[in-house]
């Protein structure tokens, strides 16, 4: 009888902060999230997590949600299966970590650029080809059901929240690096080296993380978990484009703001060298509960 095999548990965590306005993650070597092992004397793993975090990175972490346990088969090093929680953690400074714009990750989601747009388009030719091989017709219908979902020919129809589903599809059509490291090379199929490739399964748990956070900032305020006590509402906008990928409206979303009622105008304003000083706003925590975030539909630009 075979002997068993070890497993390993161990809690990863995509540490998100938003600067210069573009989304950042901390990263260790090999362009790993950070992770180690799963320590028992905490109550809840939320709680091990946040230790582990300020004992070995120095962060102090806002918002934090499990994510998903990622156990698949081939996460194995030195003959253990590692099996890994995956945890979403917010942070306004992520101090001397070494962070990563997510978008190095994953070019093709920041639709706030004409480049990605036009690369959505070329990974959209690859996948019709690969769907072209296909050994059926029912096989060639289902997986142009779901290109034309994942990387639509009409922008206005891009659906920011499928970030998982567009990094699986890639990975099935062999259209990056990962893929490559588990199975061999199909249909001629070539990786478009677009985006940094990650350890292990790392940038299938990132995606992961990004889809929940682009769904959360629609009917919770966990986007104020990225920004100081006071702020502007052009910050405001700019922290939500830089996670949803999108250009928004601005006079539609600044009515949207003020209208759920979850920011105040305070007394100060900015200090400006040019141009008129903005007002500063504040977060109305006390109503956090009562009310959703930023409604549940993103006013985007025109």
């Amino acid at each position: 009888m075979a002997a068993a095999q070890k497993i390993a548990l161990e809690l990863s965590a995509v540490i998100v902060s938003v600067t210069d306005g573009q989304p950042r993650i901390v990263v260790a070597t090999d362009f790993a999230l950070p992770s180690g092992p799963l320590e028992t004397r905490h109550e809840k793993l939320e709680q091990a997590l946040r230790a582990w975090v300020t004992k070995h990175a120095g962060l102090s972490l806002g918002y934090v949600e499990q994510l998903y346990t990622f156990a698949d088969k081939n996460r194995e090093t030195d003959g253990q299966r590692i099996i890994s929680i995956g945890y979403l953690a917010l942070a306004k400074d992520l101090g001397q970590s070494a962070a990563v714009d997510w978008y190095q990750f994953f070019p093709w989601e920041d639709r706030r650029t004409e480049k990605a747009e036009a690369l959505g388009l070329t990974l959209r030719k690859h996948l019709v080809a690969w769907r072209s091989a296909a050994p059926n017709a029912q096989t060639r219908r289902e997986k142009q059901a779901r290109i034309d979902i994942a990387f639509p020919k009409d922008p206005r129809a891009w659906n920011e929240e499928l970030v998982l589903q567009r990094y699986e599809l890639l990975w099935e059509a062999g259209l990056i690096d990962e893929a490559l490291r588990h199975a061999p090379r199909q249909n001629n199929a070539k990786p478009m080296a677009s985006g940094i490739a990650m350890k292990h399964d790392h940038r299938r748990i990132l995606a992961t993380a990004i889809a929940r956070l682009r769904a959360k900032i629609k009917y919770r305020p966990v986007v104020f978990e990225l920004l100081p006590p006071r702020f502007t509402l052009l910050q405001l906008q700019n922290t939500v484009e830089a996670l949803a990928g999108l250009r928004l409206h601005k006079q539609n979303f600044r009515r949207l703001v003020l209208s759920q009622g979850l920011v105040e105008e305070t007394s100060d304003q900015t200090a400006s060298v040019k141009g008129r000083p903005a007002k500063l706003f504040a977060f109305r925590r006390e109503i956090m509960q009562a009310r959703a975030a930023l409604g549940t539909k993103l006013p985007r630009g025109g």
